[in-house]
């Protein structure tokens, strides 16, 4: 059947007598439809009741069909014709049976029809797809067929209306995966990220923006259509702008006044506008996120005009209701977390010695989800004599008693060794102490694990002493590397007395200590065996000895997800003296481009190649313009170069994005971000730690830059 399906034209004068002019239905076409041709025959012999339903089909702006006779012969709407796809136009003044011949025998299908002709009884079904069509599974329809009788009552047809709602239908889902997404946000970044992904997807916005207040003011942060996000900025902080407490945005008078605001056309945004993106808004949308310790706004605009109705209001306000939740359980976690890291501050040492050829890196992963104070500890100090003291010990426990003890028992350790370095010494003191502890607490449950080393490094050797602590791990350069525990006796806890052994061993130029908790290899249902196989496999396997680069490669050496305390330190004995620089890093826009400008001085004094100045200039202003965007303090730049790579790290006290370990492996700076690094740098990583986190990358010196090691050396 050609043309446009059901339009007929209208004759221009009603002709006397007849109930619809010209005899004819009344929607005009773009073509004109043989009627004559088609069982239902000329119009002008139609019955009235007939004609009404069709000119109904024909004008409606819903799918509409008539199945007529006894043949269910089809005459439907262009609606309709949009449902049967390539069926059309065929399909029309053909019986239903043969249109839908492949479907037309399941269940729920002819069946369903034929009982409606034969019986008059009506049939509603809601939100299914529509058995016609074996294309759109996953199309949800609301689908409904009545008879239709003439004039005298005599079943004639049978009319059918099919409404898709895949579109509520798929809202309603997206609530419920909003849900699940919330109950896994821990900060308010968290939260953001996942409301702002939820509701511009979910509505088909073009901007939706989140605002929570701050003590002062508000903080907000939006999305809009078409933002190139990468995986990794996915899970970054989100990028948060400051709004003063008497602000005009139609986001902050929500989020201030509590009351739900819907503008279905005009220039909502246009007073406080910042850029042409809220100038384009016509339509939106600020409904008020209200909790007992949080205020806040939830905004979805559009650039052309939207009537909101009632349902999709009903949406958005349940939409609010749980994003609120969650940002108040959000905010009570980020106190919460924030008492636990000042704590925690308190217990770890500042800095590391700084040695020409002993390079020492350290790395701490709170346990469970980050929300209290952990027990493990590391630490390192240079003795009166000069030689090295390196310790790393496990305190049970994730509370203030847990913190507090190991405390007190790093600082009981330090004052020990400094007055009598001996390992056997320092444990037996430091079980004297446990004991005491326990006693005063009368509790026999203080479980303290630590593991004690001295290092001689003109004498080329380490001695070691356990108390119930996993062996350090050495590495030993070669063709191929090697890394095997140190066979030290393990002895018991600390506060049990018994026998304290010291174990000497070699540590030469090239080779890299490895202090761990159990955190680092201990994972439920498996044998810690395994874990430390996969651990010495994975040291092995590194690309050189670098600490830095070892800390990382232990944390993720076993797989799968852990709730205890890791902490590791690295102890590398360097062939030879590295250089090294450090720059202060001010929070300003500028402060990139001088760090630029500055590595790429430094790097060229020391001769190294231009093709790895060239990359470390590139990663360098990757490095700082994450710092800056993401944690909004200052930063420390520092640069390390060694014969054989080059190390550059940035050091930034924000504590945001580092609450948990499966936060702390992502980069980006809305721009090249995490690919560049990966392709440019021969390994990358991060450290984070309670005072905020340090992200780095090494570049391998190639052969051919000899007289740079020979410079690094001098």
């Amino acid at each position: 059947m050609p043309g446009t399906v059901g339009r007929v034209p209208t004759p221009p004068a009603p002709m006397s007598g007849a109930s619809w002019p010209g005899g004819e239905p009344s929607a005009p076409p773009a073509v004109p439809v043989p009627w004559a041709q088609t069982p239902l025959g000329p119009p002008q012999r139609w019955d009235p009741a007939l004609r009404a339903v069709v000119d109904l089909i024909l004008s409606s702006p819903v799918a509409m069909a008539l199945a007529y006779g006894d043949d269910l012969v089809l005459v439907y709407n262009d609606g309709f014709a949009e449902l049967i796809g390539p069926k059309h136009p065929a399909a029309f003044g053909r019986p239903a049976a043969e249109v839908f011949a492949e479907v037309w025998g399941l269940p729920g299908v002819g069946d369903v029809i034929e009982h409606v002709y034969r019986t008059g009884e009506p049939f509603l079904e809601k939100e299914s797809s529509l058995p016609l069509l074996q294309d759109e599974a996953t199309s949800v329809f609301t689908r409904g067929y009545s008879a239709v009788r003439d004039a005298g009552g005599r079943i004639i047809g049978m009319l059918t209306v099919a409404a898709e709602t895949t579109q509520v239908t798929q809202q309603l889902q997206d609530l419920g995966d909003l849900t699940t997404a919330l109950a896994r946000a821990l900060t308010l970044d968290d939260v953001a990220r996942v409301a702002l992904r939820y509701t511009a997807l979910s509505f088909d916005a073009d901007q939706v923006a989140f605002a929570v207040d701050d003590g002062s003011g508000w903080r907000a942060v939006r999305r809009i259509r078409g933002e190139l996000l990468d995986e990794a900025d996915e899970r970054l902080p989100p990028l948060w702008r400051r709004h003063p407490a008497d602000s005009r945005a139609p986001l902050v008078v929500t989020a201030a006044g509590g009351a739900a605001r819907f503008v279905s056309d005009g220039q909502p945004l246009l007073e406080t506008a910042i850029d042409r993106h809220d100038q384009k808004i016509r339509a939106l949308a600020c409904l008020p996120l209200r909790t007992p310790s949080l205020g806040g706004a939830l905004t979805v605009g559009y650039v052309r005009a939207h009537p909101w109705s009632p349902p999709e209001r009903a949406l958005l306000a349940a939409s609010a209701e749980l994003v609120a939740q969650a940002a108040e359980r959000a905010r009570r976690f980020e106190n919460q977390h924030g008492t636990a890291q000042l704590l925690q501050r308190s217990m770890l040492p500042e800095h590391l010695p700084d040695l020409p050829r002993l390079r020492l890196a350290a790395r701490y992963d709170p346990g469970v989800d980050g929300n209290a104070a952990g027990g493990d500890f590391y630490d390192s100090f240079v003795l009166p004599d000069g030689r090295l003291a390196v310790v790393l010990g496990d305190v049970a426990g994730h509370d203030v008693q847990a913190a507090a003890l190991m405390g007190q028992v790093r600082a009981a350790l330090r004052a020990l060794a400094l007055t009598d370095a001996d390992p056997t010494a320092v444990l037996h003191g430091l079980d004297r102490l446990v004991a005491s502890l326990g006693a005063e607490a009368r509790s026999d449950e203080l479980f303290v694990t630590v593991v004690y080393g001295v290092v001689e490094a003109a004498r080329h050797r380490l001695t070691l002493a356990s108390a119930g602590h996993p062996a350090p791990l050495l590495r030993r350069p070669g063709e191929p590397a090697t890394a095997r525990y140190i066979d030290v006796p393990p002895g018991v806890p600390l506060g049990l007395g018994g026998r304290r052994t010291t174990v000497t061993a070699d540590f030469r130029p090239g080779d890299t200590l490895l202090l761990f908790s159990d955190g680092v290899v201990e994972r439920r249902q498996q044998e810690i065996s395994i874990g430390l196989e996969r651990l010495a496999a994975a040291v092995a396997g590194a690309r050189g000895g670098d600490p830095r680069r070892l800390c990382a490669v232990a944390t993720a050496a076993v797989p799968e997800a852990t709730e205890d305390d890791v902490a590791v330190l690295a102890l590398e004995y360097a062939v030879a003296p590295s250089r090294s620089a450090a720059m202060e890093m001010p929070a300003e826009p500028t402060a990139p481009s001088r760090v630029r400008h500055w590595l790429k001085a430094q790097l060229g004094a020391w001769q190294v190649p231009e093709a790895v100045i060239g990359s470390a200039v590139l990663c360098i202003s990757e490095l700082t313009t994450n710092a800056l965007l993401h944690a909004g303090t200052a930063a420390q730049v520092e640069i390390d170069l060694s014969p054989e790579r080059l190390l550059v790290s940035v050091a930034d006290s924000g504590t945001r994005g580092t609450v948990t370990r499966a936060r702390t492996d992502t980069l980006s700076s809305r721009g090249r971000g995490l690919g560049l690094i990966e392709q440019l740098s021969d390994a990358w990583g991060t450290d984070p730690t309670v005072r905020g986190s340090t992200v780095w990358f090494e570049i391998l010196i190639p052969p051919a830059g000899a007289g740079v090691a020979g410079a690094a050396s001098g």
